[in-house]
């Protein structure tokens, strides 16, 4: 597949199914309810800007996604940061160049409005993530995220 043949457009709510379709596929277990409540946040809270992403093939058919967050906060001002906190690219369509494409396309988005930096979180085992990440120019940031298990 070329990579002009991939276009990458706004996630709308008639996305849901292909979302959750590549999230399974990706982690081989389906969160339905994790879409759900991610949906329903970023599509009808006056809190959040619309930020997330879908890649479409040649057919139309979505082999990736990103999703993250633009909070609004108190008065309708919202942060200088972001948050990314999903992506998946549908097993079949990885390692072709969608991810950065996704990434890159993100990026510029948050640019236009004003975003000045952009955060995620990646387990520390992942060396795959971490890679993937680290290629599209994310680095460590200064703070640790501590955890304590109850």
């Amino acid at each position: 597949m070329d990579k002009d043949a991939i276009h990458i457009r706004m996630m709308t709510t008639d996305d849901f199914d292909a979302v959750v379709r590549i999230d399974a596929k990706v982690l081989n277990a389906s969160r339905p309810d994790y879409y759900k409540a991610k949906f329903e946040r970023l599509f009808k809270s006056v809190d959040y800007l619309p930020t997330s992403l879908v890649a479409e093939d040649d057919e139309g058919t979505i082999v990736g996604f990103v999703m993250g967050e633009l909070f609004m906060g108190e008065y309708g001002i919202f942060k200088q940061e972001a948050t990314l906190d999903t992506i998946g690219i549908d097993p079949d369509y990885q390692q072709r160049g969608i991810g950065k494409l996704l990434i890159k396309e993100f990026l510029n988005h948050c640019k236009r409005v004003g975003v000045k930096k952009l955060n995620t979180l990646v387990n520390l085992d992942d060396d795959k993530l971490i890679h993937f990440f680290n290629k599209n120019a994310f680095t460590p940031s200064k703070t640790v995220n501590l955890e304590y298990n109850l």
